[in-house]
């Protein structure tokens, strides 16, 4: 899909501006953004945070953050913690709207007695495969449970005692009684509570029944008076039953609207798969820069407003479609493009000996960004033994290669043209390099205008710093690691997908990053100083290339 074709007013704003014409919601518009604490996020669950945010920001309005925390077997502190890092560092302020679901517990349980009490609920023991096998299929209609009718006071006595901890996991549930013939299969009698002897991580050993999702989704959003439940896809066959619900207790309604999830090339956009994925080892962590996660999109070097762009961009849609990953690396190359300072760095060095320079160092000034005035110049320091990229030198160039060779004349970036006069092997190795400058050519111009088709970085030898560089590839060897029949998404993983380069070597200037500050190493991308290790380790955000770019001028050449 070409995320250019999409327009900037798309069918949920256009929902919203009529319901605004109308009066609907007294012209009130309340998003929500609710993760489930289960995981760390990722580039999908951004699209939805800069929808929910975006359109409050846009219409006055305001965006709660509430954590869907109903299943305490799979939800941890930690993801809780990670998710408020990730929407305050992508740039969004829910203020004092910080909820949980778990803060509406006892209002959920109340609103069950409700249904039961309306004898639409009662408490069911039948086993969950029982409960699987009654429901019937997408051609044939479910039986109803032998405990369906139950009388209202022994299922609301057993209901209680559910509560209060008598019987074990999955003894009972509750469920809805709504239609077992239902052709929407979430409408055959739901469970709305299950029996979890579990410690909550924000209730404690309070309850030892927890809301189902389906029971819980629509009720938090009518208690905290949300106008527009923006989901994905995959809820819209739960809406009639969220409106039963609602509707049978006579309370606030919400308008739930739902749009296509993020899918990405080269990557999974499961929580279920990239906790598979770091649980069995196949990456660092959560954090790892490979992941699609936002943690890791900002460990990789990510601007949070590259992913802003980006999300702004692909838009919003009613039908599933897959994104080009080379489109997102767009967005994050234009952003860097604009705010990253330029340094030097050499990752396969190559030794050079300057033969008609002094001993003494000389410091050249050297513009930090320009693309940007205001980032001013810095001093890189030449001497008369440097470093260059090993693949900047050919003994035997074929025709088209203009980089450094015997005899052959560059230009050094900011400092001198330079002429090849020998080299050193070692074996069929090449060691080193002999050459002279152009003393006349200080900050790389020729005096009497003769011109140099290639330009290279250099790094001075007697000032470089150690350091590691990772340069990163995609995270799986297909576009769709899902769309391959029978084959297990992880043999699809990439061998090639961290490189790691020790012995690089670099301008003194780089001593001074913090962690997770951005830059580009000329010549050979954009990185971001890592965070998680000590020295001077760099992570390639990505390449110079534009792939994005050339991918376009190809459809346009088509």
């Amino acid at each position: 899909m070409d995320p250019e074709e999409h327009s900037s007013r798309d069918f949920i704003r256009e929902i919203i501006d009529e319901h605004n014409k109308n009066g609907q919601f007294e012209g009130r518009v309340h998003t929500r953004f609710p993760p489930e604490p289960n995981g760390y996020l990722h580039i999908g669950h951004a699209k939805s945070i800069c929808l929910n945010f975006g359109i409050a920001e846009e219409y006055g309005g305001q965006c709660n953050l509430r954590f869907d925390d109903t299943n305490p077997s799979k939800e941890e502190e930690e993801y809780v913690r990670s998710i408020i890092r990730d929407v305050q560092w992508l740039g969004f302020d829910w203020e004092d709207r910080l909820f949980f679901s778990s803060d509406y517990f006892d209002k959920m349980y109340e609103y069950a007695v409700q249904l039961v009490k309306a004898g639409k609920a009662y408490v069911d023991e039948l086993s969950a495969e029982e409960i699987r096998e009654y429901r019937g299929s997408l051609t044939t209609p479910g039986k109803e449970s032998p405990h369906r009718d139950r009388p209202t006071e022994e299922s609301l006595d057993l209901l209680e005692r559910m509560k209060a901890g008598e019987f074990g996991d999955g003894e009972k549930v509750l469920r809805a009684k709504v239609d077992m013939s239902h052709p929407n299969m979430n409408m055959r009698d739901p469970v709305m509570y299950r029996i979890l002897h579990a410690t909550h991580h924000n209730t404690g050993d309070k309850w030892c029944i927890y809301p189902m999702y389906d029971w819980a989704h629509g009720l938090e959003d009518s208690i905290e008076g949300i106008t527009h439940s923006i989901c994905t896809l995959e809820f819209e066959n739960h809406r009639p039953l969220y409106d039963w619900f609602l509707n049978e207790l006579g309370i606030y309604h919400p308008q739930q609207i739902e749009f296509a999830r993020l899918n990405l090339t080269y990557t999974v956009m499961s929580k279920r798969m990239l906790l598979e994925l770091v649980e069995g080892k196949y990456v660092s962590g959560w954090d790892d820069p490979r992941l699609p996660s936002i943690s890791g999109m900002k460990r990789r070097g990510y601007p949070p407003e590259a992913i802003r762009e980006f999300c702004g961009r692909i838009g919003v849609a009613k039908v599933n479609s897959t994104i080009a990953i080379e489109f997102l690396e767009h967005c994050v190359r234009d952003a860097l493009n604009r705010t990253a300072r330029r340094y030097m760095g050499v990752l396969d060095p190559l030794k050079v000996v300057i033969e008609n320079f002094s001993d003494e160092e000389e410091f050249m000034d050297v513009v930090n960004n320009p693309e940007d005035p205001e980032a001013g110049t810095r001093k890189v320091p030449f001497s008369n033994e440097l470093y260059i990229e090993r693949g900047d030198f050919m003994v035997d160039p074929p025709k088209k290669f203009y980089r450094l060779a015997p005899g052959r004349e560059v230009r050094f970036r900011n400092a001198y043209l330079v002429t090849c006069t020998d080299h050193i092997m070692d074996g069929e190795k090449v060691v080193e390099l002999r050459c002279r400058i152009d003393p006349e050519s200080r900050g790389g111009d020729a005096p009497d205008g003769r011109k140099v088709r290639s330009t290279i970085h250099w790094v001075s030898a007697k000032h470089a710093l150690d350091a590691e560089v990772r340069l990163y590839e995609t995270l799986f060897t297909v576009e769709e690691p899902l769309g391959q029949k029978d084959v297990d998404f992880k043999e699809l993983l990439n061998p090639e997908s961290l490189k790691v380069l020790k012995g690089c070597k670099v301008e003194p200037s780089l001593q001074e990053l913090q962690p997770y500050d951005r830059f580009q190493f000329e010549r050979l991308g954009y990185f971001c100083a890592d965070p998680d290790t000590t020295g001077m380790v760099f992570n390639r955000t990505v390449p110079l290339r534009d792939t994005w770019a050339k991918i376009q001028k190809q459809q346009r050449k088509a």
